[in-house]
């Protein structure tokens, strides 16, 4: 494909071709699958039963590993030596426990600015994430971003000249504009090849 990159963020669905086929193959010599992995559909009484393998992993993280380890064995080049899935164990928990910052965004001229907040592991996760994803917002679309560092999260500033634009970044709020510019894919990637990228 022109670019094995281009899933959603969100995507889970994707599982590993040889390993579908592997397991499907390996279940009709069996003829019996685990039922977490397995739908039946029981027809009638002495019926055949028709068997549909589960395309989703389960997890959110575990689909999105998958996927990398996907790409990085297809690709010749890659250096195993430095490939590192731990670390994008890590990023990926990171990305997790964003969903459990505490937003407060307002109305500025020309866009929004938005305070995070969060307690521990999510406190860490703000700062990291916050302060790094504003780089991929700058520029976006005639956006300005800028971040700091606040002792209990980040504060997120995102503002336009552009009038409708500025309808836009107060339409996304604060987890829109964290998805936006579609770099999370090629992310995940630097981060599982050992490249000097936030975590």
């Amino acid at each position: 494909p022109k670019n094995p990159l281009a899933s959603t963020w969100f995507s889970t669905t994707r599982l590993v071709l040889l390993e579908r086929r592997s397991t499907a193959a390996h279940h009709k010599q069996r003829g019996n699958e685990p039922a977490g992995h397995i739908t039946h559909h029981y027809q009638s009484k002495g019926s055949k039963v028709s068997r549909r393998t589960q395309i989703s992993p389960g997890q959110d993280a575990f689909g999105a590993i998958q996927e990398i380890i996907s790409i990085l064995e297809s690709d010749p080049s890659t250096n195993w030596s430095r490939v590192d899935i731990t670390k994008l164990r890590v990023h990926l928990v990171n990305m997790n426990l964003m969903m459990n910052t505490e937003v407060r965004g307002k109305d500025i001229k020309g866009g929004l600015e938005v305070s995070v907040t969060g307690k521990s592991q999510t406190l860490e996760a703000i700062q990291s994430m916050v302060t790094a994803h504003v780089a991929m917002i700058d520029g976006l679309n005639g956006r300005t971003g800028k971040a700091e560092k606040l002792t209990t999260g980040a504060k997120l500033i995102v503002t336009t000249k552009n009038a409708s634009e500025t309808a836009h970044i107060r339409g996304l709020g604060f987890y829109g504009l964290m998805v936006s510019g579609s770099h999370h894919q090629t992310h995940y990637l630097g981060v599982a090849r050992g490249e000097a990228v936030h975590t």
